[in-house]
């Protein structure tokens, strides 16, 4: 639900063939014009060639420390279609969880021992995990490499645990209409990512705790809307002269993404239907590990130099920033593929007693074709979403609050790193 707090408001129309009028605040429009950073001011000044959408939620708590949110938007339009990537993780993560807390079998929860079998043309068997203390895979540990570095294979685990009909029902009752979950991080056929595979809990001497059956989704999904884009786009080597087709592929528009961030970090802000049925662990366990860094884990043990500290906090990261400000942690979750790169934040300072929350995504391809890994991620979209986040970072330090926040439901016990003769895991697929 959009929360408009300011008694100015005006909208900027941009031109977009086919889709509504995007939404710009003018507050945002003046206060990015004080950042003269060349990469910033090219892609601000040119919101259709880049994709670009941003939404800023200002915080403010009364002398009671009671929530109030201010949005700003900055070319958004739920209907312009980005790639979502990595950012369907966050959204699969609480539905796993979820689906743990409502199946109420003792001895059943996300710490839980996991095997999935295979059932159907396309699936993979996982029965062991090396990364884990336990050896075995588990809802918890997915979660965590999900976070931690973007691990596609926990996406697909979670995928098919909570079945591709569950996914889509539940998350349009939970008011998420315009999103979409079709398929997994592999290449599979349309009628494959709807079979999803047998999966089994067991307890700790290896017998069998529980077991869920192969599921199938029935529910037909609706693509009237075309997303197509770009010029072109390489298949097995060949160049096809055509825009690349989204139409079927997987959807969370940047609203939705930022609400559903929103719901785990505050989700007594929100109505109680967009709330996942989560238990006060789930919370804490989530919080730690959207904010955690790969070189503080355990387990997994990630190599700390190529997963350095900001590596999935875009807002935080450029070529030559690699940690955070003194003081600061990010709850986060971000994707990037196809030349999209996108970002859901909750910022909280302890050193100043800042917090907002930011999300963005912008598109950067400049010769138009797709599959070619001749992105700008380097040259224009870190730098860009950088500079962004140091803009808002920057006007948060600044910006008077009648009571400071009470930030301490996020000031965590983090792990801190076992020196052992474990080799670092490197070379993730995400």
């Amino acid at each position: 639900m959009r929360q408009l707090c300011i008694s100015l408001f005006f909208t900027i129309t941009f031109c977009t063939a086919g889709y509504s009028q995007p939404q710009t605040d003018t507050f945002l429009a003046q206060l990015f014009a004080q950042n003269t950073h060349p990469i910033f001011q090219e892609v601000i000044r040119h919101p259709e060639q880049y994709r670009l959408q941003i939404i800023y939620t200002r915080i403010d708590r009364d002398k009671n420390n009671r929530l109030s949110f201010t949005n700003f938007y900055f070319n958004v339009d739920s209907t312009f279609y980005f790639n979502p990537a990595s950012t369907v993780k966050l959204p699969l993560a609480l539905l796993s969880l979820e689906k743990i807390n409502e199946l109420k079998i003792r001895g059943v929860s996300k710490c839980t021992a996991m095997q999935f079998d295979s059932a159907f043309s396309g699936q993979s068997k996982e029965w062991k995990d090396e990364t884990s203390p336990n050896g075995f895979p588990s809802m918890a540990h997915f979660i965590k490499k999900a976070f931690l570095v973007s691990d596609n294979d926990a996406y697909n685990r979670m995928y098919e645990f909570v079945g591709q009909q569950a996914i889509n029902r539940t998350l349009h009752a939970k008011g998420y209409p315009d999103t979409r979950i079709t398929h997994r991080f592999v290449r599979m056929t349309p009628d494959e990512n709807r079979h999803t595979n047998p999966v089994r809990f067991l307890k700790d001497d290896g017998s069998l705790l529980y077991a869920q059956p192969a599921a199938y989704n029935r529910d037909a999904f609706d693509f009237r809307r075309i997303a197509k884009v770009g010029k072109g786009y390489l298949s097995k080597d060949s160049l096809i002269n055509a825009p690349f087709d989204f139409t079927t592929r997987n959807k969370l528009p940047l609203e939705a993404f930022h609400r559903i961030l929103r719901s785990v970090m505050f989700p007594q802000s929100v109505p109680v239907k967009q709330r996942f049925d989560l238990t006060k662990e789930d919370y804490l366990f989530l919080y730690q590990y959207l904010s955690q860094f790969p070189g503080e884990t355990n387990h997994p043990k990630y190599d700390g130099t190529q997963y350095y500290d900001t590596y999935v906090k875009f807002f935080f990261q450029d070529s030559t920033h690699h940690q955070l400000p003194e003081g600061v942690r990010v709850f986060n979750k971000v994707g990037w593929a196809y030349g999209f790169l996108t970002d859901a934040s909750y910022v909280a300072d302890f050193k100043n007693k800042v917090e907002y929350m930011l999300s963005a995504t912008v598109y950067v391809n400049s010769d138009g074709i797709l599959n070619d890994d001749k992105y700008e991620y380097e040259s224009v979209g870190h730098p860009f979403l950088y500079q962004l986040g140091q803009t808002i970072y920057q006007h948060e330090l600044t910006r008077k609050r009648k009571n400071a926040p009470d930030l301490s439901a996020f000031q965590l016990p983090y792990e801190k790193r076992l020196n052992d003769n474990r080799p670092t895991v490197k070379d993730v697929d995400n």
